[in-house]
């Protein structure tokens, strides 16, 4: 136990060659030691484990080795080299200035650099962590930062570059180090792994790669902790397990539940996963990242932004293949609006089976109306075949025959269908709805019509209308069938129109219906949407060319104003009788 090194220890880089992801850096700083344009003071920042201290080291035994190789890596057996393996180097000197950030530090160290180096050329002097110096300490550091000996050098590390001095940061040159690729951070995996004798598939390094976020130090710990729940062979069960990892399998089942509209597996998907002890943010989380690689797989051109192995790739793009990008879009639409209202929600598992519901109905409610079952199969898309066509969000254009259909606005039923394969035709459809002015609550209800629900019939064309003028009895006969017609499935467009006060006039030989709707909101809707179509439709119910339909707002009444309270009542009473004013002016009264 005693001789056992953690691998983060045992595999740290000690040649540029060895440096992973920080290529651009590896050679610049190379090329600074060959052409002799070594700078006085180097600043390294950016995320942990990415190989900050690990680069100041190297650099530093590079430009203090007698006997560099051709590539000038450190050749590791001069005096230099071999004293800085065995920590007694007189020339490399390590401060954490997590620990030692007062002025009285900075003045020591500052009393070491008037001391020339003992072995090698230059006194090499790395500060890690150097945003955690005082303000104090900082001031006192500038003059010699500034201004140090020929052969001092400053390298100083930091993971918060914001809270370094701009005073400091102008006598450096900065080098960004950038976080480690999945693909990077698996490969030396591999390697690790081959040298230890552990197998280990590339799901499970991938797994670990990806829970890394980028840095090297973190996947050789999640590394070493999986060696010691696994033993020598890892496999993907043990790491997602051991990890607490959500497996990718849900995504997969979940989408496919989605495709049929099968809300009761998504439930109980959701149930299983909650049982496990998962966080159910994380899970919603998980869904939305499966989603976008969905979407990259389903885009061509995009691969190389989905870090995953080829065996899971391939299943990817299999799932990719059923779905429309219109879907996709969508859903990540609803996985975002989840994602951010989980937290303010009062019941958050309701709040996520909501979302969870209103994906597995994207393509529309199944037939039957309001009642719908788990498991029940999509109907093709009409364009593309698919299961899932477009969501009960996005409205509907009717095509009305004859010459109302040449004023409708000629939008795209399926906006995935655009042969451009652009996405903002849903964005059109909404822009071209009239915004409803909403007053006296009325509006409001009258509003969710314009949430799609249903679709308008196309109405029947027109023939062997006569030229008489129906009577009155049959007009107003014939308005409740036209609202069943134009309203099936709204009811509150159906109530609305009920309820709209009717007047009959004749104008120009013609028998008109005027039907009068609370507010302008209501009245541009209706004669954008139906009002053409109604009127063809109200010809051919009462069989005649001489009737048609006009639309109004009813006006706005003035409510009378009651005296309620003793005081307004009094008020009322003195306005109304001066004697009775006066008596209460003669008696002082109060009346308030």
């Amino acid at each position: 136990m005693s001789d056992y090194i953690v691998s983060a220890r045992k595999y740290r880089p000690d040649s540029f060659e060895s440096l992973i992801g920080q290529d651009i850096i590896a050679q610049t700083l190379k090329n600074s030691v060959l052409r002799g344009q070594l700078a006085h003071a180097y600043l390294f920042c950016g995320p942990r484990g990415v190989g900050k201290t690990s680069t100041a080291r190297i650099f530093a035994k590079t430009i203090n080795c007698a006997n560099p190789g051709p590539d000038l890596e450190p050749c590791g057996h001069c005096e230099s080299c071999e004293s800085f393996q065995e920590g007694r180097s007189y020339c490399i000197y390590e401060l954490d200035a997590a620990s030692n950030n007062s002025v009285d530090d900075i003045k020591a160290l500052m009393e070491k650099v008037q001391v020339p180096p003992q072995v090698g050329k230059y006194s090499v002097y790395i500060i890690d962590e150097v945003h955690m110096l005082s303000q104090a300490a900082f001031n006192a550091f500038l003059k010699t930062l500034e201004e140090p000996p020929s052969y001092a050098i400053f390298i100083l590390c930091t993971t918060e570059k914001h809270k370094v001095l701009p005073t400091i940061l102008s006598r450096c040159q900065t080098y960004d180090f950038n976080r480690i690729g999945v693909s990077d951070i698996v490969r030396n995996l591999k390697a690790i792994a081959a040298k230890e004798g552990i197998k280990a598939d590339d799901g499970s390094l991938h797994v670990i790669a990806q829970k890394a976020d980028g840095a090297m130090r973190d996947a050789l710990t999640i590394f070493d902790q999986t060696v010691a729940f696994c033993g020598n062979d890892i496999k993907y069960e043990d790491v997602i397990h051991n990890l607490g990892i959500l497996d990718y399998e849900y995504s997969f089942k979940l989408v496919d539940a989605f495709l049929v509209k099968d809300y009761a597996t998504a439930l109980l998907t959701l149930d299983e996963v909650m049982k496990k002890g998962f966080n159910a943010l994380h899970f919603i989380t998980a869904l939305g990242e499966h989603l976008r690689d969905l979407l990259v797989c389903r885009t061509g051109g995009l691969e190389a932004l989905v870090e995953m192995p080829d065996s899971l790739k391939q299943k990817y793009n299999e799932q990719a293949a059923k779905c429309s990008v219109k879907f996709i879009y969508d859903a990540l639409g609803v996985v975002s609006e989840c994602e951010a209202g989980y937290k303010t929600s009062v019941n958050q598992r309701l709040h996520i089976e909501y979302a969870l519901m209103r994906l597995a109905f994207l393509g529309g409610v199944p037939a039957g109306g309001d009642s719908v079952s788990g498991g029940s199969s999509a109907a093709p898309h009409p364009t593309t075949g698919e299961a899932g066509g477009p969501p009960a969000s996005v409205p509907r254009v009717a095509r009305p025959s004859g010459p109302a259909a040449s004023a409708m606005p000629q939008v795209a039923e399926n906006p995935a269908a655009d042969p451009k394969g652009e996405l903002p035709q849903r964005e059109q459809a909404q822009a071209a709805a009239p915004k409803v002015a909403h007053r006296n609550g009325v509006g409001s209800k009258f509003a969710s019509i314009l949430n799609g629900e249903g679709e308008i019939k196309p109405v029947e064309k027109q023939a062997n209308l006569s030229s008489d003028l129906p009577s009155e009895e049959a007009i107003r006969a014939a308005w409740p069938k036209l609202v069943d017609h134009f309203s099936a499935g709204k009811a509150n467009l159906k109530a609305t129109l009920n309820a709209a006060p009717l007047t009959i006039t004749d104008k120009d030989g013609v028998r008109v219906l005027d039907f009068q709707v609370v507010n302008p909101g209501q009245k541009n809707w209706l004669e954008a949407k139906i009002f053409k179509d109604m009127g063809n439709k109200f010809c051919e119910l009462l069989g005649s060319r001489k009737v048609a339909l006009s639309i109004s707002v009813l006006p706005e009444t003035k409510v009378e104003k009651k005296a309620y309270t003793p005081q307004e009542q009094a008020q009322e009473l003195m306005a109304a009788n001066p004697e009775i004013k006066n008596l209460v002016q003669d008696l002082s009264l109060d009346v308030r």
